[in-house]
């Protein structure tokens, strides 16, 4: 049976125009689904749906998503992200290794020259080292500063625009970070929720208000979970004077 599918230009490029008919004609396409965005079930059958194309390094997923909550579009990702994602699909947990790294991050409203500002907090799992140095020792934030962040000094002061980065909201809720590609390709995700993750209407109404998102990161265990912005403020404060803050600002992508 025909399936409700969008297949943007840009997907049916990678994947050609005989799969791309396959998948509208029904053959490749599932009638059911849960959606990559809101990760609640759909059917293609029943509503309009979007393909999303994940493509890594080696690796291209074809997923769906209901189209009222993103738009048929490929999405570069990292090659280990994209590897996790088909092993937790297909149930196969890898043998052995060190402890993947999870960016964890907190939303929060900031107060700097007298404005409020919306705000990310990213801090890691676990020590981030350099990629193929085999070390153990943390470079998370030397990496960060390689990228353009700046340490941060003074919470009282807005951090500068990072060019080529941008924080994807899209129906109100948090899917991504996205940092410039390789060679000119675009956008990639730097961090990617599993599940779109909500903010307040606060936060939400500073964001479209000033059109950009201030990113601050820190290592691991330095900020932690804080239940209030009073509180995750004085660890903002705490972690700059001991020189572990780094911050950017990020223009809003979505709404």
């Amino acid at each position: 049976m025909p399936r409700m599918l969008d297949v943007s230009e840009d997907v049916r490029a990678e994947i050609g125009d005989e799969e791309a008919e396959r998948l509208l004609a029904g053959e490749n396409a599932p009638g059911s689904y849960d959606c990559t965005s809101c990760r609640t079930p759909g059917d293609s059958e029943q509503e309009r749906t979007s393909t999303v194309l994940f493509v890594g390094e080696e690796t291209a997923v074809l997923a769906f998503a209901h189209a009222s909550c993103i738009p048929s579009q490929v999405v570069q990702v990292a090659e280990e992200q994209l590897q996790g994602a088909v092993r937790s699909i297909t149930g196969e947990e890898p043998a052995g290794g060190p402890e993947q790294a999870v960016l964890g991050i907190t939303s929060g409203l900031v107060l700097i020259e007298g404005d409020l500002h919306p705000a990310l907090v990213v801090e890691p799992t676990v020590p981030i080292a350099r990629p193929g140095s085999g070390g153990s020792s943390d470079e998370f934030l030397p990496l960060l500063i390689e990228q353009g962040f700046v340490p941060v000094t003074d919470m009282g002061r807005l951090p500068a625009v990072l060019p080529g980065w941008s924080v994807l909201l899209a129906m109100g809720q948090l899917h991504a970070v996205l940092q410039p590609g390789t060679g000119g390709s675009g956008s990639v995700s730097w961090w990617q929720a599993h599940q779109p993750l909500q903010v307040t209407d606060g936060w939400r109404a500073a964001a479209n208000k000033s059109q950009r998102v201030l990113v601050f990161a820190a290592p691991v265990g330095v900020i932690g979970q804080q239940p209030r912005e009073d509180l995750l403020r004085d660890a903002l404060e705490k972690a700059a004077a001991d020189g572990r803050l780094v911050a950017a600002a990020m223009p809003l992508a979505g709404t």
